[in-house]
């Protein structure tokens, strides 16, 4: 088959009818074949060293204005949402902000994937501006593609022009989102776009007591969304949709008190762990987190290696369900296609949703810390795989090491896992004990780093990480003290890189560091009755005052030869005062 050819059969088209102009125009339904017709470009003359300065400087002011934009950015949507946000509960009103920041960026993502494939051959066409019976015949291609379709009438920025004299506009964006979820169902993508608008109430009262004033908010809020000028910042590298998403759940974490923590790891932790779980891979075939949240923590393998090298996607499992759906959400901004991510709705520990799955290479999570589970009132766990090798169930009232236990199941052979951890379970009795043994009798637990105190939102304890692995090299187990890695800001303690960076040295060198880090045996940590404690095995810096004891006699001899001279100087005044009174 020659080149032309196997391009024919390779893509499938779709012919789409431009009313206006009368002539037919061919719409790919796929990505762009990038440098398919062109041979590599070999440079004929290398960089000089004075060009790579140039280019090294030139990269550096790129940064920093990069970094400026960025909090340009994150500082007009801030406000944006304040505005909004009115008598609302911020926490509350978080999903309406979301929701329509996803709407907006899924019909700019859309228009644009069109627009840029038919603009090769009509530089003026406009997927907008079309009807949307013009549009239909490249729907089914398009939900292949992108997982979902939306007519050019719904199309935000459609909506957003037409807003202000909509006086059903909440019954018009209802519909939409309906109509969104409804595009996807009998294909692959249905999963994944059922039930993302669900969280987005637009009756509620908390958008007003009346109709009328529930569509003037829906109105503000469109208005305000659609006024960000996210398009601008494009040009300076900023993944601008995704980086609004993520400042915004980091905003509203911060100040959701402790229900923040439920759903929203810091960036700056989420970093480490993908770090930590990756190990210097430059790829890995697919990422899990048992207790994901809004995503955050998944997303950082796509930020560390770049998309295309986790190569078999996301998968992910999380109880609540508006954070479940927060999540997916979160995959889209992100630009991951619907065929990449495996989100599930439901309980990890009860109804493991993965486990048909072959094992994970990276597994990341931070669990909720010490809650309460069936334990063994369920006679039938005691059996389940991922619980049974251990011979003992996590506490009732403790699921901490059920968690880690269903991670350590999960994991591949050659896989790392890297948890944040409740302190308890390094070294709490009984049946964690028990599982300690276990973990450490077979040679499972890698590294244990115990993490600064106030790095996370809802909580201000010092938290760890427990590392997993399944073919150490050894029998010893790596302790890193990084509790005083952080820099103070604000009311919260922050993982700098530089404190970041030197927590992943220690881990990749496993060196012993005095009062840093320390590598303990299986049998020093059996002494120590499997207590994982960091403080047990890294020596902590003696920060009391030295005292030179010679010295300090030496000041004292002075003092009472001192204190005796001022005595017989007084003694002698007073003789001469009673003396002077009997004269």
């Amino acid at each position: 088959m020659n080149f032309e050819k196997a391009i024919i059969a390779y893509l499938p088209h779709k012919r789409m009818e431009n009313a206006r102009n009368k002539k037919i125009i061919f719409f790919a339904i796929m990505k762009p074949l990038k440098g398919a017709l062109t041979a590599p470009n070999k440079t004929a003359n290398q960089n000089t060293k004075k060009g790579l300065i140039i280019m090294e400087n030139k990269n550096t002011q790129a940064n920093k204005s990069s970094s400026l934009e960025r909090n340009e950015l994150h500082n007009t949507i801030w406000k944006v949402a304040n505005k909004l946000r009115g008598s609302v509960d911020g926490w509350d009103f978080k999903q309406y902000v979301f929701s329509i920041l996803f709407y907006r960026y899924i019909s700019e993502n859309m228009a644009h994937y069109i627009n840029k494939q038919e603009r090769e051959h009509d530089p003026n066409f406009d997927y907008a501006l079309l009807s949307d019976e013009e549009a239909e015949s490249a729907k089914e291609g398009l939900i292949v593609e992108k997982g979902f379709f939306i007519p050019p009438s719904a199309l935000f920025c459609n909506v957003l022009k037409n807003a202000p004299h909509n006086n059903d506009l909440n019954v018009t964006l209802q519909n939409i989102f309906n109509e969104i979820e409804k595009s996807s169902l009998g294909f692959k993508s249905e999963e994944n776009v059922k039930g993302l608008f669900a969280d987005l109430d637009v009756n509620s009262n908390k958008l007003g007591s009346s109709h009328k004033n529930r569509v003037k908010k829906l109105n503000e809020i469109l208005q305000a969304i659609g006024g960000m000028q996210l398009g601008d910042y494009q040009k300076s590298g900023i993944d601008v949709f995704g980086d609004a998403y993520e400042y915004l759940m980091t905003m509203y974490a911060s100040n959701a008190g402790k229900s923040g923590g439920e759903f929203f790891t810091p960036q700056e932790v989420s970093e480490l762990l993908a770090k930590i779980a990756l190990h210097n891979q430059e790829s890995v075939n697919k990422v899990y987190d048992p207790c994901c949240g809004s995503g955050s923590l998944l997303l950082q393998f796509s930020k560390v290696l770049g998309d295309k090298n986790v190569s078999k996607g996301y998968f992910g499992q999380e109880i609540n369900l508006t954070t479940y759906n927060l999540c997916r959400i979160n995959m889209f901004l992100h630009d991951i296609n619907y065929s990449k991510f495996h989100i599930a709705h439901g309980d990890t520990l009860l109804d493991p949703k993965h486990e048909d799955d072959e094992p994970f290479d990276a597994i990341v999570s931070n669990p909720p810390y010490s809650i309460e589970w069936v334990g063994d009132k369920n006679p039938i766990l005691i059996n389940d795989e991922r619980f049974s090798p251990a011979g003992v169930l996590a506490p009732k009232k403790t699921a901490d090491l059920a968690f880690t236990m269903h991670m350590l199941s999960y994991l591949s052979n050659s896989g790392t896992a890297a948890i944040v951890e409740f302190p308890g379970v390094l070294y709490r009795g009984n049946a964690e004990a028990k599982i300690r043994e276990y973990l450490v009798q077979n040679n499972f637990i890698d590294c244990v780093i115990a993490l600064p105190d106030n790095l996370f939102f809802g909580t201000s304890i010092a938290t760890c990480i427990l590392v997993l692995k399944k073919n150490k090299q050894d029998d010893t187990t790596l302790f890193i003290d990084a509790s005083k890695e952080f820099v103070k800001e604000g009311k919260k303690n922050k993982l700098k890189e530089h404190n970041r960076e030197k927590i992943l040295k220690t881990y990749t060198e496993r060196k012993a560091i005095k009062h840093f880090s320390a590598l303990a045996s299986m049998e020093l940590i059996k002494e120590n009755d499997y207590n994982l404690s960091v403080n047990r095995y890294v020596e902590q810096e003696d920060t009391k005052e030295i005292i030179d004891i010679k010295a300090l006699n030496a000041e004292i001899s002075q003092i009472v030869e001192r204190q005796s001279a001022l005595r017989n100087s007084l003694d002698f005044i007073i003789k001469e005062l009673e003396e002077g009174q009997n004269a």
